[in-house]
């Protein structure tokens, strides 16, 4: 029997759009803490707030956004997110104050908080079902392409031609997630009327996701050492020039991984892809501690794109699977706040951590992290699913892919 086309038009306009929220959330991260400081006065004890402002109003809006997903209209709502998040980057030309740039950043992070999480849940509508895990394995790979791309491109032009281009770019790269947001078809379907209160938790998070969650905290907290401080490492090091290529080499691992990882995962279960992706994360992590030279600093780059590669798809889509059909909002939401709680902190403690006892103690604790990771993976998903089904964790990971 055929299976279901996966390069559909719905799945490729979601996915663009996608791309291009994304990108657009890099570009800025990794451009607007220096342009605050140098351009609108901002102190270097504050600057790191244009990113927690944001990351915080993400954070408040997934929850809430899945509680929209399962009750309202998808279509309407992906087409207010993607709008209310082009708006968003076109008022990046006109701030001139420190001030009134946090105030954009907490709208914003509102913007893309919706947005993300309304993306992230529609795909799974237009993704045929046998072809889940492959399918959302090339969905976060255009994430994971904007994650590279976009620093490169914010640094780039920022040095080269300045922020008013830096700027127009974002109002492009907003407009054209607009674009592909709006033009995507959705499949009707069937709101189911909840019986909760109106402020009972589970209308805003769905709990079976809560163990793949925690899982990815505590991969996201561990990525938030490599995401923020790379650069700053590599400089320590003496190890300037390959410092722009880490993420590329990342990419490419993540890139070559994904075909393999999306249709293992659907033809043999997560545990497959998780238990040797957390391995090779964390690996790369405690090697990244050790670094001397420009290509062991490259390789571990590989290490950690390989394992990077195989666990987010994989907890995002079991994340989804916990759930029922009609709470499937609600599990993208769970996952994603604390995904985004995890990065959040793990970019500011790690931060800490770097500051009084250096890098390398960072990044142990971090490759300490993702073992932690494992070992919740194991007692929070992998022990109760083998309890309840009553068999082998091979089987129970076959019963988990279906």
């Amino acid at each position: 029997m055929n299976k279901e086309a996966l390069w559909s038009r719905p799945f490729l306009t979601i996915s663009f759009s996608s791309f291009f929220i994304f990108i657009n959330f890099y570009i800025l991260a990794v451009t607007l803490p220096e342009y605050a400081l140098a351009n609108l006065g901002g102190s270097p004890n504050s600057i790191g707030l244009v990113t927690t402002i944001f990351v915080i109003a993400a954070v408040l809006f997934r929850p809430l956004t899945g509680k929209w997903l399962d009750e309202i209209n998808r279509k309407k709502l992906l087409v207010f997110s993607v709008i209310m998040f082009a708006a968003c980057s076109l008022f990046y030309v006109w701030i001139d104050n420190y001030a009134l740039l946090l105030v954009l950043r907490f709208v914003h992070g509102i913007s893309f908080g919706i947005a993300a999480t309304t993306t992230s849940t529609v795909v799974l509508d237009v993704i045929p079902r046998e072809r889940k895990g492959e399918g959302i394995g090339y969905f976060t790979l255009f994430m994971s392409l904007a994650m590279v791309f976009g620093p490169f491109i914010g640094l780039s032009v920022s040095s080269g031609a300045g922020y008013p281009v830096l700027f127009f770019l974002i109002v492009i790269f907003g407009m054209l997630a607009c674009l592909f947001g709006v033009i995507t078809p959705i499949p009707k379907r069937d709101i189911q009327p909840s019986d909760l209160g109106a402020w009972h938790f589970k209308r805003f998070i769905e709990p079976r996701a809560v163990p793949i969650a925690a899982a990815g905290f505590l991969i996201a907290f561990a990525y938030g050492a490599i995401s923020t401080f790379i650069s700053v490492y590599a400089n320590s090091l003496g190890l300037k020039s390959a410092a722009s290529y880490f993420f590329v080499v990342f990419a490419a691992a993540v890139l070559l991984s994904r075909p393999f990882t999306g249709r293992l995962f659907d033809r043999r279960g997560a545990h497959m892809l998780v238990y040797p992706g957390i391995a090779l994360f964390a690996l790369g992590l405690l090697a990244l501690s050790q670094v001397q030279s420009a290509l062991f600093f490259l390789v571990t780059a590989a290490v950690i794109g390989l394992g990077y590669g195989a666990i987010i798809p994989s907890f995002q889509t079991l994340a989804v699977q916990s759930a029922p059909a009609h709470r499937s909002g609600l599990a993208t939401g769970t996952y994603f706040v604390l995904f985004d709680l995890g990065y959040g902190l793990g970019s500011y403690l790690l931060g800490l951590a770097a500051s009084s006892a250096g890098y390398r103690v960072m990044y142990l604790i971090g490759g300490a992290a993702a073992l932690i990771a494992l070992l919740s993976y194991y007692l929070l998903y992998h022990r109760p699913l083998r309890r309840k089904h009553g068999q082998s964790p091979a089987g129970a990971a076959y019963k988990a892919s279906l």
